[in-house]
């Protein structure tokens, strides 16, 4: 439970019908197993202490005094174990019969949570045997045991409350209005569902969908445990497909008809994050709902989830191609929408020859060819000075010529010493100034020549460099609209290789090479065999880490300390914990110190759910501490 995750279960045993002592036992042999492997929380099938399949027989007084000595033996045997259990039965209460959940915990029934939704279509026939349960929780007598029963219930923690959870059962979740909406609503962020649903052609993927759709919807994560092998199949096929899923996205899913457990490592900090930014997830508290507390020890959780190094990047080629060609559509509505307004036929782009201008060109393009105006009013200008080597020079024209748009050279050489010799600075001293001064220079051209023009500059800095502060104020910090700065550099590379694939041999080759150039400002003179020399990763760090700090920070409020443990993790094999932690520290202080660039930001639209514009999702004091942050990474011992 340490930094918010928490290993919960899904287990469906191999039952026998009717024979509840033996299912008790291996409800009993599962649960151990579970809390051996590390679970807070094991969640069984609906009914699963005497089989979803026993029709007339829940009639029986004989079963339903078998289920609860079953599950009065269950809690004997597992009175050590503070993991949480959640148990399907039926039990009888003032003459009628309810398809119920037992919330257990060390020997110990927390609840008792009715089934709401009975269904009573196609081979589904429930209302025979049971009545629909009540949302109002009171107290009952379970086998002469006082405990709460009722819907309108859910278990938190003491000591942690984000671990605070719902229960629904089978068909609960599969009507339009359903119980863990309600649970969700009052704080619950896990919804476990105690099911029993027959397999059919296709069942399983609309299945998954729902449960996806739910956990996306209610900010939550959701533990869904099926029963499978051993139910009766008379009419009827079950197949335990058990899955755990957390915002929309399924973490773990059983293979059908094998039974077992299902384990799934939950970040409920992350849900309770998002919850807490997004305002529209809460509902109004109801005083009749009621809170059962738990306590259960706060102890590390031994982490099988694991992380992608590209947060910002699907991981199937599929996706990534449909994802690259949405950004590139997007990037390009937002410019055309721009230019239609103020009926402005030219551009001005600064053109490097590295990737973030090369984007910057392939977007304005496209957003020309949806406007169908002529690529020459394409004012590409590449600015040689004291950096610029041969590589860049060339695919900068070669770029610009492929596309049709209009070339122009401006050295900004003489230029640049004219104004070191104005203000007194050496030009043999390469510090900042020296380097700034050609940043600024450039972005004067870029903005002269765009009066002249009568255009404006678009900007080509990215999310990362913004992110970091690694732009100049006041040089290529500026443009008038900025149509990279939503797009991390890690996601700039995939984007300029999938316009790559696109295109025709010669423009294909010169974006391949853009791609194969190291990162650079070119702002010092290159090396003497004419290579770059100034490379931005080994001066602000790998983007790959800066991206993943970024995305994890801003997208859910993570502490440093939980974003170091999941990126040693994720790069586990690529970069050294020390490693890491070395670059972890200079984001936060890049970060905190850099912010006052992002407070006068360009216009630039929105493309992922994590960016930085002033104006929308990122509104932070220029002369915010980073103290707090730095000092919980000093804890950290590599």
């Amino acid at each position: 439970m340490k930094d918010g995750f928490l290993k919960i279960a899904c287990a469906t045993p191999d039952v026998h019908v009717a024979d509840c002592a033996y299912n008790g036992e291996q409800i009993v042999r599962m649960m151990q197993e579970a809390a051996h492997a590390g679970a807070a929380l094991t969640v069984f099938p609906e009914l699963c202490i005497t089989g979803y399949t026993c029709l007339d027989l829940f009639l029986q007084d004989t079963l339903l005094e078998g289920a609860l000595d079953a599950l009065f033996d269950i809690l004997k045997q597992t009175e050590e174990l503070d993991m949480l259990a959640v148990i399907g039965l039926p039990i009888a209460v003032d003459g009628k019969l309810y398809n119920c959940a037992a919330v257990c915990q060390s020997g110990q029934i927390l609840g008792i949570v009715p089934k709401l939704n009975i269904p009573n279509y196609g081979e589904f026939q429930e209302l025979r045997y049971f009545t629909p349960g009540n949302r109002m929780v009171r107290h009952c007598s379970i086998h002469g045991r006082t405990c709460p029963m009722g819907a309108d219930m859910r278990f938190s923690c003491v000591d942690m409350p984000e671990f605070s959870f719902g229960v629904e059962i089978c068909e609960d979740v599969w009507v339009g209005a359903s119980p863990s909406d309600r649970l969700a609503a009052q704080g619950a962020v896990l919804i476990v569902n105690l099911s029993a649903s027959d397999e059919t052609i296709g069942k399983a993927a609309y299945r998954k969908k729902i449960i996806e759709a739910k956990s996306g919807s209610l900010f939550c994560a959701y533990a869904y445990a099926d029963a499978g092998i051993g139910e009766s199949t008379t009419d009827m096929v079950f197949a335990g497909h058990n899955l755990i899923a957390e915002s929309g996205t399924t973490l773990a899913e059983a293979k059908r008809f094998a039974g077992g457990i299902l384990y799934g490592d939950i970040d409920i900090q992350k849900l309770t994050a998002e919850r807490r930014r997004t305002n529209t997830a809460h509902g109004a508290e109801e005083p009749a709902f009621v809170v059962e507390y738990f306590d259960y020890p706060i102890r590390e959780t031994r982490l099988e989830r694991q992380f992608p190094a590209t947060p910002f990047v699907p991981a199937g080629k599929s996706e990534l191609d449909d994802r690259c060609g949405e950004i590139l559509q997007m990037q390009a509505v937002g410019l055309m929408t721009r230019l239609r307004h103020i009926r402005c036929q030219d551009v001005v782009i600064g053109l490097s020859g590295g990737l973030d201008s090369t984007l910057a060109l392939i977007v304005t393009v496209m957003a020309y060819d949806r406007l169908g105006l002529p690529h020459h009013g394409i004012h590409a200008i590449t600015m040689p000075c004291f950096g610029t080597t041969d590589r860049t020079y060339r695919n900068a024209c070669a770029l610009a010529k492929a596309y049709g748009a209009d070339l122009r050279e401006i050295p900004i050489r003489d230029s640049v010493m004219q104004h070191f010799a104005d203000i007194g600075h050496d030009p043999d001293c390469h510090d900042v100034t020296y380097e700034n001064g050609q940043a600024r220079e450039r972005t004067q051209v870029l903005m002269d020549f765009a009066n002249q023009c009568g255009g404006i500059v678009i900007g080509t800095g990215d999310l990362s460099e913004l992110a970091l502060g690694w732009a100049t104020y006041n040089g290529d910090h500026m443009s008038m609209y900025g149509v990279n700065a939503s797009v991390p550099k890690t996601l700039v590379r995939y984007l300029v290789a999938h316009r790559a694939e696109q295109s025709e041999e010669a423009l294909r080759s010169v974006l391949l090479d853009v791609l194969d150039t190291p990162v650079s400002p070119e702002l010092l003179p290159p090396e003497e065999n004419g290579e770059i020399r100034q490379k931005t990763e080994d001066l602000v760090g790998p983007y790959l880490l800066h991206d993943f700090f970024l995305y994890h920070m801003v997208r859910f409020g993570m502490p440093p300390k939980k974003i170091f443990r999941m990126a040693c993790i994720a790069f586990d094999g690529q970069f050294a914990p020390d490693v890491i932690l070395k670059w972890e520290r200079k984001f936060y202080w890049r970060f905190f110190s850099q912010q006052f660039k992002r407070s006068c930001l360009p216009d630039g639209v929105k493309i992922g759910s994590v960016t930085l514009s002033p104006r929308g999702d990122w509104r932070m004091p220029s002369d915010a501490c980073v103290a707090q942050w730095i000092r919980q990474l000093e804890q950290i011992d590599v």
